[in-house]
């Protein structure tokens, strides 16, 4: 399996995201859907290692277009194209194996981290049963950590615990396959709740409390 699908209802998100792909060998053929039945043809023809699907993808929708995907047998590394408030679709699309999301946003380091880090994992097959969740966390609220009366969402705690090893916004978010925006939203959250001023008086109280280690 081979190359990446970017399937969204926006054609300016597929073009630009596709045109991001451009040079990242592992993301080779790069190819646009607008609907889960462009999609499923694409897929068919010829299987694709990656899928950038859209959380408000029109018609049918994600969650039909990754049920249609795995009837295929191709099994391909989903993630999801979402932002904040999408919970619900994305809790159910990680039920069905999507390894996590994506903003829309998401620029051409990201997309190389995601060929990196997803593709090189081994696909499950489809008799072995529905693909396995990255070793990552989805990137979905989670219940939060307390210690001393601080609650951090695990997301905030990921970021957290990348700043305690010195990673740069960007770092961090190529890891958690986050857009480095959204590493910035969490870590303004994170520095509220710990009433932080910067990254290492959050890395700081964080160690204090025994939020990371």
């Amino acid at each position: 399996m081979a190359g990446v699908i970017v399937c969204h209802g926006s054609s300016s998100v597929r073009e630009r995201i596709v045109a991001a792909a451009h040079g990242i060998s592992a993301l080779a053929p790069a190819r646009a859907a607008a609907t889960a039945e462009e999609l499923v043809a694409l897929a068919r023809r010829a299987s694709p290692g990656l899928v950038l699907l859209d959380a408000h993808l029109p018609g049918t929708g994600p969650i039909e277009a990754m049920r249609r995907l795995r009837a295929l047998g191709t099994n391909p590394v989903v993630i999801m194209l979402a932002v904040p408030g999408d919970e619900i679709t994305l809790d159910r699309a990680v039920a069905l194996g999507a390894r996590g999301y994506l903003a829309p946003d998401v620029d051409r380091s990201e997309l190389a981290a995601v060929a990196a880090h997803s593709l090189s994992a081994s696909v499950v097959p489809q008799q072995a049963g529905p693909p396995q969740q990255a070793e990552r966390a989805p990137a979905r609220p989670e219940r939060p950590a307390a210690a001393d009366g601080v609650e951090l969402t695990k997301r905030e705690l990921e970021v957290l615990a990348g700043m305690s090893h010195g990673r740069s916004n960007a770092q961090i978010g190529a890891e958690l396959f986050l857009s480095e925006d959204t590493v910035k939203t969490h870590a303004r959250r994170l520095f509220r709740k710990l009433g932080a001023s910067d990254r290492a008086q959050a890395v700081a109280i964080g160690l204090r409390k025994g939020l990371i280690r």
